[in-house]
């Protein structure tokens, strides 16, 4: 969608410890991609205007961001910083494009919420939670809001729109 894209900051919160995990497997697909990441880490709230600047500094020219409740909350503050900025930003929470994030790539809601039904059920049946298959998800959803391409004035090429679940107009 934007193949002159080198440099991109990750927004990724430094607390969590599942997060240095997804920055080694990030690094790595990012290295075959041809990409450099940039940690743009936040440990509190009101540490995002600082990793606005640094995202600046950097060079940052697209956006991304770790699967992380901190960072969840404060999406509308990364949005608009990015639209600000004009920088495409793909995110993994289906909120941000709520608040008129550009992207979504992530698993499909609802169908995490039928399966996590299902584990329930089969609990509440007498099933042991530890006897049951640890499972991941498996339908992913992918949705591009065009508002938001047209106002950082990036054009979608008709392939990528082809792919897309979802298209905002």
């Amino acid at each position: 969608m934007a193949p002159k894209i080198v440099r991109v900051g990750v927004f990724s919160n430094l607390d969590n410890p599942t997060q240095p995990l997804e920055w080694r497997e990030s690094q790595s697909a990012a290295n075959g991609l041809g990409l450099k990441l940039q940690s743009l880490g936040v440990r509190r709230a009101n540490d995002f205007d600082a990793t606005f600047r640094a995202a600046l500094m950097e060079r940052s020219e697209a956006l991304i961001n770790l699967p992380e409740a901190l960072v969840n909350a404060n999406f509308k503050r990364i949005v608009a910083f990015a639209a600000k900025h004009r920088m495409p930003a793909i995110y993994s929470e289906r909120s941000a494009i709520d608040v008129n994030g550009l992207m979504f790539y992530g698993p499909n809601g609802l169908d995490v919420w039928h399966r996590a039904a299902t584990f329930v059920d089969k609990i509440l049946k007498g099933a042991k939670p530890a006897d049951l298959p640890v499972e991941q998800p498996t339908k992913f959803e992918f949705i591009i809001n065009l508002k938001t391409a047209k106002q950082i004035g990036l054009t979608i090429p008709p392939n990528v729109l082809a792919r897309a679940d979802k298209v905002i107009k």
